[in-house]
């Protein structure tokens, strides 16, 4: 199995109550996944193993079935990803700008 080093980026920052049930959470808690937070963001960083990139990241995904709410609007691949799976080109679309940006007045 390969380790796959990619980031979640979230369309929003989580809400107080988000963060407590994330607290409560074992599959969110379990070192596979860790929260960053900014100013307006949130994001996972995470180290999933797989075959693929796609069943690292579907693993990934799944665990927000016990966490409804939070949005992925994107999904990052980390250089260390290219480096210890053997990859040369990142094969990623930088993350789309927040839905207000694209189009004004919408939320």
């Amino acid at each position: 199995m390969r380790k796959w080093h990619f980031t979640l980026h979230l369309q929003e920052p989580l809400t107080s109550e988000q963060s407590d049930t994330l607290d409560g959470l074992d599959s969110f808690n379990d070192g596979r996944m860790s929260l960053v937070e900014g100013p307006g963001w949130a994001k996972f960083t995470c180290i999933f193993e797989g075959a693929t990139l796609t069943a690292a990241v579907a693993e990934a995904l799944s665990l927000f079935r016990d966490f409804p709410g939070p949005l992925v609007r994107s999904v990052e691949l980390r250089p260390i990803a290219l480096e210890a799976n053997d990859m040369a080109t990142p094969a990623v679309v930088p993350a789309p700008p927040p839905v207000e940006a694209a189009f004004p007045g919408v939320s």
